[in-house]
């Protein structure tokens, strides 16, 4: 995009959004239109896709908010293509061409008596600026994002765990202090102007950015190289780090901690740290979303006559669930509250499921009493119904 373009072309009328709009209004402006013009939603609609790219280009002005601080600064100063002079210059305005005021003066002072400063008003403009100019300059850098690992007991997971964290990262180099150069010395790339990255076309006005091939995104080029980084500025450092986290995690899930990765170069921002959390299995209890499970035997007597029956809970004392006459093998009962940690601190429930335990060996009294008790009720047929809808279907 041109300077001129970039001066002529207005914005915020392109997203139908006031030049005092919120970041919060642009960013719902640019949605709305950009879900109407998306090229998935207007195929072989090539108004619709030149649209979409000009809805585009505003967003990546206004949504950034220095990127639209120089838009406005420039569009105040130069009006939309007309200069304005200020008291005494004769008041009005008139028109000149933008091409051959950012085109490069030649010598002295160029149109209006201006010197070639003004091209310095635009030297910072999108991390642009002229090779050891003022608006060279190398930029921080974000740090690498760390992905680790580790292993939870299902308690742990559960309640919430203090863990540590051995981890290995690229991190400014200690001999040349992140230079690259073993004098400490680097000089600006040429070739991206400290910036990182180079553009290349990709039709249609536009443009995209690769790292520069020749610093490797770095904007600095060191001339003696450092002899343990090999003139990257980085170099491989492990430490070890105690991480919390947080209760009712499950397998597999993995966590984002903030600023916990990398550290950045020239005073960027550190990288994220992402933890995959294993969970080991537990003997007794298993887990299904914010509950717990576990299976608790009963007897037949209980079962069929009902009764009152302790169940384990984990960490914590047994609860008494009461077993109404009748319960079937296999019914599942709720213990409120004796669940997983929820996110918003509460807890999900324990789901108790009942399984009737039948005795191997029988003394002769239970024998007895089981016998007789086949006898009682010899004229009933549990299966008669499952026969019944077999012959149905």
């Amino acid at each position: 995009m041109s300077t001129k373009d970039f001066i002529e072309k207005d914005y915020y009328k392109v997203l139908g959004v006031p030049k005092d709009a919120t970041e919060a209004e642009i960013k719902k402006a640019y949605r709305k239109l950009a879900r109407e013009y998306h090229p998935d939603a207007n195929k072989g609609n090539v108004k619709a896709e030149e649209r979409f790219k000009e809805i585009s280009e505003a967003n990546d002005i206004l949504g950034d908010p220095k990127k639209r601080k120089e838009y406005d600064e420039a569009r105040a100063l130069f009006g939309n293509g007309g200069f304005r002079p200020g008291p005494g210059a004769g008041g009005g305005s008139f028109n000149f061409d933008l091409g051959d005021l950012f085109g490069g003066a030649q010598g002295g002072q160029g149109a209006g008596g201006f010197g070639g400063g003004l091209g310095d008003v635009f030297g910072g403009l999108f991390n642009r600026g002229g090779a050891g100019g003022p608006g060279t300059r190398t930029h921080p850098r974000r740090g690498q994002d760390i992905e680790s690992e580790v292993t939870l007991s299902f308690t742990e997971a559960i309640e919430g765990a203090t863990v540590p964290l051995r981890m290995s990262s690229q991190s400014p180099c200690k001999a040349c202090s992140g230079t690259g150069d073993k004098n400490g010395t680097p000089r600006v790339c040429p070739t991206c102007v400290g910036t990182g990255q180079v553009a290349r076309g990709s039709g249609g006005g536009f443009s995209l950015t690769d790292p520069c091939p020749d610093c490797k995104g770095r904007g600095l080029i060191a001339e003696n190289a450092c002899e343990v980084c090999k003139g990257s500025g980085r170099a491989k450092s492990s430490r070890t780090m105690q991480v919390r986290i947080p209760a009712g995690v499950s397998d597999g899930q993995r966590i984002r901690l903030r600023g916990k990765g990398a550290p950045g170069e020239r005073g960027g921002p550190a990288g994220d740290l992402y933890v995959v959390v294993h969970v080991d299995s537990h003997p007794v209890f298993g887990r299904k979303d914010d509950n717990l499970t576990v299976t608790v035997p009963v007897t037949f007597a209980e079962a069929a006559l009902g009764g009152e029956v302790r169940v384990p809970t984990l960490g914590g004392p047994p609860v008494t669930l009461k077993l109404p006459p009748g319960t079937p093998n296999g019914r599942t009962m709720r213990a409120r509250g004796k669940g997983a940690v929820r996110k918003d601190g509460t807890r999900g429930d324990l789901l108790v499921t009942v399984e009737v335990s039948v005795p191997k060996d029988l003394t002769g009294n239970a024998r007895d009493a089981l016998e007789a008790y086949r006898e009682a009720t010899a004229g009933e047929d549990p299966r008669a119904e499952l026969f019944q809808a077999a012959k149905g279907a």
